[in-house]
């Protein structure tokens, strides 16, 4: 779903909630808990600066990801949607992706609907109800373009979008108002998207607005099942896919942690081409993220060879950021009250550890925002700081975490230097 960026929250505040809602006791214990000894006996901020690591506060894949967006939009705006149909169809086809491997045509089809659901979500926001304007002129594009797929999946997903700000984001209204207008929103998806088969259109961004539908019903978890498995056989170089399923998948949602492992193992045995067993880490990543008890039942040697399978055909800086920050903030050691059982524990660490090969063997740049990202929820929703903010916090827990995972190497005055050939210690003078 859209979800504007506000700039009024205190970066520090935002942290701080998001720590404390993960259960991390604060940022100090985060980064001090489990490290090596010389890391305890070194200043942190003057190891730092002897790491020499390029720093991309714009990322190739956040350009091209905005490229995509921004044309979608620009090309809505210009009222140009058979052009945009075609451009979509094209991308499905041909499975375009960012270097990262987010699917265009979804991003395409985000940019083509994000002014209508920004207007919307501005308006519930503040109370107010949204101008039907909008929609009505969607409807329309309809009307011009009967049995078009691809306006009707971009339509239906912006009802869903609406839907779902209707009933967690609209201020000043009665619970079953908001509850009937997200109803309303999403029936009219339903009925949109009814006469498509993204099988039979070889359309993954048509696979991907099923799934959103069947998480927006009341549904059964063979549903979701059946949504997303469909979904990934279309489209299985796509890890944003898997990494949906598997959040789809926790208890508080349509699933257990006993199917979120089953499913990981199918779905891995499916992409085994493609991925190795990388499926396998993917599905529980952003999983980890929201629910840390999915641990219990994770096999870490099975994710720990995924993470190793990812690397090995997807050598982007982008993933590898993901990777490592995963790693690093979200893997790491929690407060001794919300501990898991034992076993639980030593997977936590034995994943917490993956980030030193990660960062030896695959490093190369820093792509800050990734690692502010970690520290958030998936699928956060709260205002959000400047993206000033979020780099320079990013540049610094990422410089933190490499000083003291490498605190032994860099002490009397190494550096470590990244580039193509890895990570290099260069002794000090």
């Amino acid at each position: 779903m859209s979800i504007a960026v506000k700039s009024g929250l205190n970066f520090v505040d935002a942290i701080k909630s998001r720590l404390a809602k993960n259960k991390f006791a604060d940022r100090a214990q985060l980064l001090r808990f489990g490290l090596p000894q010389a890391a305890r006996r070194h200043d942190v901020s003057e190891l730092a600066q002897h790491i020499i690591l390029p720093c991309l506060p714009v990322t190739d894949e956040e350009m091209a990801r905005t490229r995509h967006r921004d044309r979608g939009q620009k090309m809505a705006r210009q009222e140009m949607w058979q052009e945009l149909s075609d451009m979509i169809e094209y991308a499905d086809d041909a499975r375009l992706a960012t270097s990262g491997g987010d699917n265009a045509a979804l991003l395409l089809a985000t940019g083509a609907r994000g002014d209508i659901v920004a207007a919307a979500e501005d308006a519930l926001c503040d109370g107010s109800t949204p101008d039907p304007e909008g929609i009505e002129a969607l409807e329309a594009v309809l009307t011009e373009h009967p049995g078009n797929a691809v306006c009707a999946m971009i339509v239906a997903m912006t009802y869903i979008d609406i839907g779902w700000i209707w009933r967690n984001l609209a201020a000043g209204k009665t619970q079953q108002e908001r509850e009937l207008r997200y109803r309303a929103n999403i029936r009219r998806a339903a009925d949109l998207l009814a006469p498509f088969d993204p099988v039979d259109l070889d359309s993954p961004s048509l696979a991907a607005a099923l799934c959103a539908l069947t998480e927006a019903q009341p549904v059964q978890e063979t549903s979701v099942t059946e949504a997303y498995t469909q979904l990934i056989e279309l489209d299985p170089d796509c890890p944003r896919h898997m990494r949906s399923y598997g959040r789809s998948l926790l208890p508080d949602r349509f699933g257990s942690h006993e199917q979120l492992e089953v499913q990981a193992r199918r779905i891995a045995a499916l992409t085994a081409d493609v991925w190795g067993a990388g499926a396998y880490a993917w599905m529980y990543i952003d999983a980890l993220a929201l629910d840390a008890k999915a641990l219990v039942l994770l096999d870490s040697d099975l994710f720990i060879a995924g993470l190793r399978d990812i690397l090995s055909c997807r050598r982007d800086q982008h993933v590898v950021n993901q990777l490592a920050a995963f790693c690093a903030i979200t893997m790491a050691p929690p407060a001794d009250k919300d501990k898991l059982p034992a076993r639980a524990e030593e997977k936590r660490a034995r994943l917490y550890r993956c980030v030193d090969w990660i960062i030896t063997d695959h490093l190369q740049e820093l792509h800050p925002l990734i690692w502010a990202q970690a520290l958030l929820t998936p699928g956060l929703t709260a205002p959000l700081p400047r993206r000033q903010a979020l780099v320079a916090k990013g540049r610094e827990i990422a410089l933190q975490t490499i000083a003291e995972r490498f605190a032994d190497d860099i002490a009397g005055g190494a550096s470590l230097v990244f580039s193509t050939d890895g990570m290099n210690r260069i002794p000090g003078r």
